[in-house]
This record gives C-alpha cells, structure tokens and sequence, in this order.
C-alpha cells in the first residue's frame, strides 16, 4: 500500500470522526506545521523521530538486555542532535523536564520527546495484574483502574504506556499470560477496549490522558508450546477470528499506536511481515497510528534468520511498517545511507515520520510540550487515597472463589483461633506481580496484616511460613502441623513467586512447587477446616491437599491492597463475585487448554464410553474449574429462558431473557453469560462461543430478568477467502453462571424469508 500525508492525515480525521475518538481532527494550520518540519529535516533528524530509547535521565527498569545508549551525557548529545524520538521507562518530572528541554530549546527543529513506560496494572498504585482483574469480568472496573493508572503515570512524567497487552492466551504455560485478559476473545476485546478509554480519557491533549499501546501485534499468545518468544504456525482464519478482533476493538477505542510482536508467524517474523504490518494492519483493519517494534525485535531479525545483518534488518523491518525502533539504535545507524542507496525509498520514512509527528500533534506535544511534566501534579495525584480504595475494591473484585463446602465466610465476631501458612503468609515480595517495578513493595498490605485488621484481636492469629516458596525449611511442616492442630481455621497461602509469572517466565509445569505442595498435604492430614488462597499468575494445575481443602480461592497477584481484599472477601465484607478468565486443568499436560474447543469427530459424551475418543488415557478431557466458574456466599439459581423468536431473519435480531434469583441468605452479584454454538457450518465452530454477558447484584429472595439481544453479526466466523460471514442453520445458546452449565435453547438463522406452513 502506498501511502502519503493526505491518506494518513485523512485516515486520523476519518477515524476520529466516526468512532468518536478522544482527539480532534488536526487543523490545517497544525497539518502545515508537520509538512514543514518534514521537508526541513534531514535523514538523520527522521530516522531520530523513528529512534526509541531507554531513559537515561530518570532510570528505573534497567534494559534488559543491556544494549544501547546507558549514560545521560551520550543521550543528551543524541538529543541535541535530533537523533532521538521517544524515551521509555524513566520516571520523575525533573527529569522529564531536563530532556524536554534539550530536546525543545537544545535541538535545530526544536521537535518534543514523547515518554512512554510500562505501566501495566499500576505506578505507584499497584491494581490487580490484568489476568486477575479480568476475573471481574467488568470493563468498567477495567476502565476505572486505567483512569487511575493514568493519572498517576502523567504525573509521574509520562505520556504513553505500553498497555493494554491484547493476546489471546491459550496456553497457561506461557508466562505472559498475566499481563493479559486470557483465552477468550470477547472478553479480551470488552477488556482491551475499557483498558483504552481508561488510559486515553476524553481528551488526548489534557495533562492526565495517557497514550494506549495495545500489544503484542499478533498472536504472540499463540506461541508454540507457550516458549517465550517462541514461533507461531496458524490458520488465517484463527488469526482473523481469535488474535486480531482484541487489536481492532482496541484502535476502535481510540488508541495510536501499537507494538510488533517478537514471534515469527508462519515462517515471517512479526517486525519484518509487511504483510502483517502494513496489507491486515493498516489495508484491512484501517489503522492509521505508529507501529513500535518491541525491544530490539528489529536486531533480533538476524538470530531468527531472517536478516544478513543489522542494515538489513533495519531495511526490513522500516518497509514492513515499523515506525519506531525501541532500543537498538538500527535506524538512526542506518536508515540515512539506507535511504541514499535507494534500498528504502524516502517516501516510506516520510510516512513513518508523519504517523508519528501527527499523534504528537494529537496529544498536543507541539503546543504544550511541557504537558505532563507539572511537580504539584507529582506530589498531589499519585497514590492518593482514592486509589488505594480503588485498588481495594479491584482486588476483591478479581477474587474467584473456586470452591467452599460452607467453611467460609468466616464471622470476624467469633473468638477463633487462625493459623495462617505458607510462604505468602507475611510475604511483600510477591504482593504486586510482574511488570510492577515502579512500585514500593514495602507500601503493600500483606495477608497477616489485612487479616489481623480484619479480626480485631491479632492474638488470635498465628503465623508461619512453613517453607520457602521453593525449598524446604528444616522442622518448617512440624511447626506448622503444630499450629495447624492447635487452631480452628487454616488458611494456606500458597503458589507462585512474582517472578514465576510474567516475560521469559514459561513453564513446562504449572503447579504449586513442590515445597509448598508437601507442606499443603502434611497441613491436610490434619483435617482441621482449611481454606487455599493461591497466589499466581496463570491457572495453575492443582492437586492433593490443595485441591482437597474445604475452600480454594483465586487471588493472583492483587497489588498494593491485596491483603485487605483477601480479608474482605475471607470475613464477608465483599461477597466473592470473580470468574475465571483462563481454565484450570486438571493436569499441566493438558495445555494448551481452553474451553471454546473443537470436538473432533469422536468426542466424548456424557455417560458414554471413553473408548476411542478424543481424551487423554491418563485424565479426564475436561477443566477443573471452566472458563466462567466463581462461586458466591450465596446461591443463584437460573429458569424461565424464554426466546422472542425462535427464528432469527437475517437483518433482525432475537431477544433471550432468562430470571436469575438470589436463593440464599446474603446480598451477591452474579455474572450471567451468554454462548453460543453453530450447530453445522462450512468450517466446523468452537463446542461454545462467549458472546455476552451481564452483572447482577440482588438481594435474598430477589429475582431479576436478563436480557440479552442476538444478532447475525454475533453469529458470524472467518470463512473461505478470510471473509467474515454467518450461516443460515441451527444455532445452540445457552444462559448460565460458566462455559459448562446454563439453560438451553436453540434459535435458526433465515437467509430470507421465513418457509411458509
């Protein structure tokens, strides 16, 4: 595709104007302004804009790897050169300031820096990891935690963060799972979508709107037996129907930019597949932003076998549609000759250049490049009060209660004796989760501390470790089967390190280590009643004494309030109300695992026999605990699902109602969810499909009806040729509270109209 400045600038206006986005359309005057700078730059000051580096001013997560620019005296000289275009991951006005000023006063076109910084689930104020505040299953909460994020992170000197992360994960051993919203595509969209609204606000010129960069572009959640990094081989239509849809809801919402992935998908790497980057991208998905390369991809196109050598990788990845090289320095060390050799025609930087110059126009960089850059709003916006109620709220929130045979809630009036054990008990280390480094761990609220505030008498509860969270303690399990025999409750705070989860961090097993898992068993041979808080990020497979205690509860990583939002949920402050976004298998083995999968032409019926279907011989072909399950305090029950028309026409569409009741005795909120599944197609469709979903609170006794609308675009797939399209025919719905459950019912799909008789 060739494009020049009327088909970006009219693609920005255009998008604006149909999807409402949260910046104006660029005026003429602003639009003269970039094409002057353009025709004044020289090669070196384009590839400069096109060049991301680490913040060498205001350091904080240092690069990994340890390439490029790592002193502020080599920096500066960069930037007084215009030989630099964005700085990431520093934090602190000052700083900031310092830069700008060099950049702005210091250079010959006097053109600002953008600051971009991972600010993933919190600044300073450490929210849920994304994983496990997609349990909520609310993209308003979503958005509220965003809005935060970003009012601290502007404060902090920021203008764009490289979130929200839009991967389809479907391998829980992949261990990037958690900085996303799991296996399902609709909730990843609704998701990815809040995320956006919530950093951007409704102004991207206001001090406070941070800039949304939804990553990993794409399908990096699929890589091949969840490896880090790893290569992707799959379908055009999996890709269209499972990976991009997060992507489009996401430019949709407003955001600008977008990151390549690292992985290679069918045999092209991500940051050099033109196809990818500019025809899908930009032809078919209308996206008219800048494309960051991740850190040193670009490079790295020579280890995939892809590059001879730095210039070629730099010629590659800048006529694929990278706009900006994050951290290895290739294109302001080689796009000027690149471009005098006539290997890159000057039109292609140009593009780039105007992408990015326009969405710094757009943000209002060019008339207020000190915009984010306030020392009162340093001091006053971060980590205020209303944040941490707000982290509060989203780690409760994000709780699944998997199981509970009655055990909880606790009643914090009643004189009993706790034992809290394990080694996340009095643990900060691990409050916060990955990607949370500008954070203070010793801010965080552990779990003995919320609970001790929670019961009033702190010498009722006791505390030990028990073992490490990957070696043993000498005497560690008899001290703690001591406690165990000499308390009434035991909570068990067990799972995975912070470090466990997160970048480079796949595992070939995704179980409790099996430190922790003695320690569970010899605590359940107890048989005191038992409560599990699992501390993860990703489903985990569980066993034994873990699996076996009377409650389990989901509680991730849960951020700088984690130990009040477990208290509030173990006592029945909050009612547990969280679903899960990732199944739980039964086994590690079972991965990839997820619940919208194909039934083969020998699946497994119930009460059939297993013999010569579709399952494992050594485990049942099914999840522990479904995409969709989270159990309340209370009991919800489902009936009288009733259709408007059984018969969908083709342009109309068919209500479901369906009346949720409150059976128990306590206030609850219940998710109901709304799947579907083509009964018979031209490509043969997922068991279940997630398509809706809708959270009702109701007090005992009380009954609501939910509705839900279905139209043909919620019924279509990728088809023959990559078209979208749905299928007259027979389609199953269910409402229910998971994947595995809900009332049934069936509409047809009618390409016209309807048989006579």
């Amino acid at each position: 595709m060739n494009l020049d400045r009327r088909t970006v600038l009219s693609g920005i206006i255009a998008s604006a104007i149909a999807s409402g986005l949260p910046f104006r359309a660029l005026a003429a005057a602003e639009v003269a302004r970039v094409d002057d700078l353009i025709k004044r730059m020289t090669i070196e000051e384009k590839a400069g804009q096109m060049t991301c580096l680490a913040d060498s001013f205001r350091p904080f997560n240092p690069p990994n790897p340890q390439v490029g620019i790592q002193d502020e005296k080599r920096l500066s000289d960069e930037i007084r050169k215009g030989r630099v275009g964005c700085l990431f991951n520093g934090i602190g006005v000052a700083g900031a300031r310092k830069a700008q000023e060099l950049a702005v006063n210091g250079s010959r076109l006097g053109i600002p820096l953008l600051f971009a910084g991972d600010v993933i689930h919190g600044l300073k104020t450490i929210f849920p990891v994304p994983l496990g505040e997609a349990s909520s299953f609310d993209p308003g909460l979503a958005q509220r935690t965003a809005r935060a994020m970003a009012i601290e992170a502007t404060a902090a000197g920021l203008h764009l963060t490289f979130a929200p992360m839009a991967d389809v994960a479907r391998d829980q051993r992949w261990g990037r799972v958690v900085e996303g919203a799991g296996e399902d595509v609709t909730l990843t969209s609704l998701l990815t979508a809040a995320r956006i609204r919530g950093f951007q606000g409704r102004d991207l010129r206001k001090d406070d709107s941070l800039l949304a960069c939804p990553k990993h572009f794409a399908a990096y959640g699929a890589v091949a037996g969840g490896l880090e990094y790893g290569n992707v081989d799959i379908s055009d239509e999996t890709l269209r129907e499972t990976h991009l849809p997060p992507f489009s809801a996401g430019f949709s919402a407003g955001a600008l930019t977008t990151m390549a992935a690292f992985n290679e998908i069918n045999g092209v790497p991500a940051t050099a597949d033109r196809t990818l980057l500019t025809d899908i991208l930009r032809g078919e998905m209308g996206f008219h932003g800048f494309v960051f390369s991740d850190y040193t991809a670009d490079e790295e196109l020579i280890a995939h076998g892809f590059a001879e050598d730095e210039r070629d990788a730099a010629r590659l990845a800048v006529l694929a549609g990278v706009d900006m090289s994050m951290q290895s320095g290739l294109y302001i060390r080689y796009l000027p000759d690149l471009v005098k050799s006539g290997a890159v025609p000057m039109g292609t930087v140009d593009v780039a250049v105007r992408r990015i110059l326009y969405v710094k126009m757009a943000m209002g960089l060019f008339d207020n490049p000190w915009r984010s850059l306030d020392e009162n709003a340093e001091k006053s916006r971060i980590e205020t009060s209303g944040h941490r109620a707000l982290a509060r709220e989203a780690g409760a929130r994000s709780i699944v209660l998997l199981q509970n045979d009655g055990v909880l809630p606790l009643d914090a009036g009643r004189k009993q004796k706790i034992a809290l054990i394990g080694p996340f008990g009095e643990d900060k280390t691990n409050l916060y989760g990955p990607w949370a480094f500008y954070g203070d761990p010793g801010k965080g609220i552990d779990v003995a501390s919320g609970l001790r505030e929670a019961m009033g008498d702190a010498e009722l509860l006791s505390v030990m470790p028990g073992c490490g969270i990957q070696d043993a303690i000498d005497g560690g399990i008899e001290v703690a089967v001591k406690a165990a025999k000499d308390a009434d409750i035991v909570i068990l705070a067990v799972g995975e390190a912070q470090d466990m989860s997160g970048e480079a961090q796949s595992r070939t097993t995704i179980e409790i280590p099996p430190a922790q898992q003695a320690l569970a068993d010899a605590v359940a041979a107890v048989k005191k009643p038992t409560v599990v808080l699992l501390r993860h990020g990703r489903a985990l497979a569980i066993h034994g004494g873990v699996a076996n205690a009377n409650a389990v509860l989901a509680t991730w990583f849960l951020g700088s309030e984690a130990g009040n939002a477990i208290a509030d949920v173990l006592f029945g402050k909050v009612d547990p109300s969280g679903k899960l976004p990732v199944s739980f298998p039964w086994e590690s083995g079972q991965e990839p695992f997820f619940y919208d999968r194909k039934s083969t032409g020998r699946p497994v019926l119930a009460r059939g026999s297993t013999e010569y279907k579709a399952r494992y011989a050594t485990t049942d072909n099914s999840a522990r605990y479904p995409f969709g399950h989270g159990l309340s305090y209370t009991q919800f029950a489902l009936d009288r699902l009733q259709l408007s028309d059984p018969a969908l026409r083709w342009d109309e569409s068919v209500t479901i109602t369906a009346r949720l009741t409150n059976k128990g005795k306590r206030r609850g909120s219940e998710t109901v969810q709304l799947y579907i599944r083509d009964r018979v197609a031209s490509r043969t469709r997922p068991i279940r499909e997630f398509k809706k979903m809708e959270r009702v609170t109701l007090e005992p006794g009380e009954s609501r009806a939910v509705r839900f609308t279905l139209a043909r675009a919620d019924l279509e797939f990728v088809g023959a040729g990559n078209r979208r399209l749905a299928e007259p025919g027979v389609f199953d719905i269910w409402v229910g509270q998971s994947s595995e459950d809900g009332l049934h019912g069936q509409i047809t799909l009618y390409a016209a109209e309807l048989p006579q008789g």
